[in-house]
C-alpha cells in the first residue's frame, strides 16, 4: 500500500514538472534578432558570422533594439547635412555595420511607405531626407521667392556642360559654348560644384574638371547615371542654382 502512495506521489510531481513551461520572450526575440544579423553580416561580407555571438544583440551590449537604432539613425540624418553613409553611422552609433544596413533599409521601407512629403533616399553614396519629385514645383515656387545668391547665366551654362561632357578642360568647353569660361569656372570651384580630375595628356597638358559630390547632394542625384536630360537638367539649374 505504502509502494503504491509513493508511486502516486511521484507521478503527481512528474506531471507538476511538465506543466511548468517558462517562455522567455526576450530570449526568443534575441536569437531571430541574432539570426538576422547573421545573414545581414554575411550577405555584405563585413565578418564571418561565426563572430557574431549571442551576447551582441543582448540587452547592455551589442545592437541595440531596432525600433530604438531606427530613431537614432533618423535624427542623425535628419542633423546631417551631407548625406551619412552606413560605414559613417556605424562609427557613431557604434554598432556593426551588417546592423545598420538593415535598419537604414526598413527606416526607408517605413518613411517612403508614408507617402508624406519627404523621402528617405540613397544620395551620392550615402542617406538624406528629399522632398518627393512631386512637390517639386510648390517647393521651387517657394524658393524663388527667397532670396539667394543663384549662379549666373555663364555658370549654369558652363555647368551643364561640364556635367555632361566630363571629364572636360577649359578649350574643350570655350569651343561649345562659344565664349570663355575661366570666371565661370572660378565660381563653380568656389561653389564646390566643381573638382580638378587631374590632367589631359595633350600639348599643355590642360587641366580636366569634373562635378563634385557637393553636385550630386544639391542636386539629390545618387550618381551620375541619375543625370536627367539635357532640357530637364537645365529647368533644374535655373530653378534651384
Amino acid at each position: 500500500m505504502d509502494e503504491a502512495k509513493t508511486a502516486e506521489v511521484d507521478f503527481a510531481e512528474e506531471d507538476e514538472e511538465a506543466e511548468v513551461i517558462i517562455h522567455d520572450a526576450d530570449a526568443e526575440d534575441r536569437a531571430e534578432q541574432l539570426a538576422l544579423l547573421r545573414a545581414a553580416a554575411a550577405a555584405n561580407g563585413d565578418l564571418a558570422t561565426e563572430d557574431i555571438q549571442d551576447g551582441e544583440v543582448a540587452p547592455g551590449g551589442g545592437p541595440r533594439e531596432m525600433s530604438e537604432l531606427i530613431s537614432i539613425i533618423e535624427a542623425l540624418i535628419f542633423v546631417s547635412e551631407e548625406p551619412l553613409t552606413a560605414k559613417a553611422l556605424a562609427e557613431v552609433i557604434k554598432e556593426d555595420r551588417g546592423w545598420i544596413e538593415m535598419a537604414l533599409e526598413e527606416l526607408a521601407r517605413e518613411f517612403n511607405e508614408r507617402n508624406g512629403g519627404l523621402m528617405l533616399r540613397e544620395v551620392a553614396g550615402g542617406w538624406q531626407f528629399a522632398t518627393r519629385p512631386e512637390h517639386h514645383e510648390h517647393v521651387r515656387a517657394f524658393l524663388k521667392s527667397r532670396p539667394s545668391a543663384k549662379l549666373s547665366l555663364a555658370a549654369l551654362e558652363t555647368l551643364a556642360v561640364i556635367a555632361y561632357k566630363q571629364p572636360i578642360t577649359v578649350p574643350e568647353i570655350l569651343e561649345i559654348r562659344g565664349v570663355q569660361s575661366s570666371s565661370a569656372i572660378k565660381t563653380l570651384l568656389d561653389k564646390r560644384l566643381i573638382k580638378a580630375c587631374g590632367r589631359k595628356e595633350t600639348i599643355g597638358r590642360p587641366m580636366l574638371y569634373g562635378t563634385s559630390k557637393e553636385f550630386l547632394m544639391q542636386f539629390g542625384l545618387k550618381d551620375l547615371s541619375e543625370l536627367p536630360n539635357v532640357e530637364d537638367f537645365e529647368d533644374m539649374l535655373s530653378s534651384g542654382a
